[in-house]
């Protein structure tokens, strides 16, 4: 199945993009939006001694610090006003997935429509400001216990500081539904995405430059680069993969009108759960590295720094922790986004049906079995592209951007937008023929 690049560029006229002036706007828009994000990453904390904080995160960098900083263009490093970033937001939004499968009251409400979406749309933010406090409060506190960062502790710094992430954080999430909505969509995914392509080009000049000094060897540099390539490469293949289970309606009559039987596909992705399990597994393994440097610091450690030596980047353990919560999040996940049984009733509603498969419990049970197998792909390859650039950056000392969740984000994001771009010029093009038949039709 051709990805959207391919019909891009087969089915759209790219002379179109000097008359799609809707879509010149709202990329534009989406530019100048992703612009005041950047601005907003340098803007440092009131009350802090950026210098001194800088001084603190580099020695305690290893951890899930560095990957929060990574999400968020480098605002964690240094300490502004968007190191939550729109996380917060995130976090809620798949709490409230997790929430709409257990509680009945939001089943019904993601059943009623776009009212019931707006409704939980109003949760995900009260969420996202509850979310947003205790992480600021806890930033606060972190701060103020690291020597000479804080020129003022007190409540008052406290405060304010929490007011500050937490409006960074708000900002940031209305920013992003501004260009979903008026610019070429995915808002929260651009901010994210932007956030990693930022910090690539430094990256890349300070890959190089160990090359030059000889600490990384040409072969080796060459060896990534290639070996880049073939991970985004593989990643784009992966991501359009997709099983399509033939359905078939039946030839049905309304009023005096017979409608002939027709086929169609049910697409399901081979990875339906996205960057999600990456994320989560980096997370919780990266945590008690995170709490042992602190606690070391504080001339603590005890048992997480032992936990901390055994499960550093690179050793088996880690490795192979690292895979299994892959896995499982991808699998569970997967359960909680995608629901057999309601797209079973939802064919059986409309009159459609699997070729040999019972309508009902059967369609059901067969799409579970049929997603569950895919399932198992969609895991393997995640922990594929996610397992080996981790060796690289153990053994070969590289920068935490080449690991494979930044790669993954980055393609992903950048295959959604083209499909975005894609979906504005054709319906621009839609319009223009459908002008051009008003104005034949008015000659005549």
């Amino acid at each position: 199945m051709a990805s959207a690049a391919e019909q891009l560029a087969a089915n759209v006229n790219w002379g179109a993009f000097s008359k799609a002036s809707e879509l010149k706007k709202r990329i534009w828009f989406t530019l100048g939006a992703l612009i005041v994000y950047r601005l907003g990453t340098y803007i440092p904390l009131p009350g802090i001694d950026p210098a001194a904080f800088q001084a603190n995160f580099t020695s305690h960098k290893q951890g899930v610090l560095e990957l929060f900083n990574m999400f968020s263009g480098g605002a964690v490093q240094r300490m502004a006003i968007f190191a939550l970033n729109i996380m917060p937001y995130i976090s809620a939004s798949i709490i409230v997935q997790l929430l709409t499968s257990v509680i009945p009251q939001l089943e019904s409400l993601k059943k009623e429509g776009e009212s019931g979406r707006k409704i939980i749309n109003q949760y995900t933010r009260y969420l996202t400001v509850v979310l947003a406090m205790f992480q600021a409060y806890g930033i606060s506190v972190g701060l103020e216990g690291q020597h000479g960062v804080v020129l003022e502790p007190g409540w008052f710094f406290r405060i304010s500081t929490v007011l500050t992430l937490m409006g960074g954080t708000m900002f940031l999430m209305w920013l992003g539904e501004q260009i979903t909505s008026r610019g070429i969509g995915n808002g929260s995914s651009l901010i994210i995405f932007a956030g990693i392509i930022a910090a690539f080009p430094s990256a890349i000049a300070n890959t190089l430059e160990l090359g030059r000094q000889g600490a990384i060897s040409t072969g080796l540099i060459l060896v990534v680069m290639a070996m880049s390539i073939a991970v985004i490469a593989f990643i784009v293949f992966m991501e359009r993969a997709q099983r399509r289970l033939l359905i078939t309606y039946p030839k049905r009559q309304q009023g005096n009108r017979v409608y002939e039987g027709q086929t169609s596909f049910l697409p399901l992705k081979l990875n339906t759960s996205g960057v999600i399990p990456p994320i989560f597994a980096s997370s919780l393994l990266l945590l008690p590295t995170t709490i042992a440097n602190f606690s070391q610091a504080q001339g603590g450690g005890g048992i997480l720094g032992t936990i901390t030596t055994y499960f550093a980047h690179g050793r088996p353990l880690y490795m192979v922790a690292y895979v299994g919560l892959i896995v499982f999040f991808a699998f569970f996940y997967t359960a909680i986004v995608f629901n057999p049984t309601e797209t079973a009733d939802n064919l059986k509603k409309h009159g459609g049906f699997i070729p040999g498969i019972r309508p009902g419990e059967r369609t059901a049970q067969y799409i579970d079995k049929i997603l569950m197998r895919i399932t198992v792909l969609g895991a393997g390859y995640l922990a594929i592209i996610c397992l080996l650039p981790e060796i690289l950056i153990s053994y070969a000392a590289l920068p935490f951007y080449f690991g494979g969740t930044s790669l993954l984000i980055v393609v992903s994001v950048t295959m959604d937008t083209v499909a975005q771009v894609h979906g504005h010029l054709q319906a621009h093009q839609y319009e223009g023929l459908v002008k051009k038949a008003k104005a034949r039709g008015k000659r005549r």
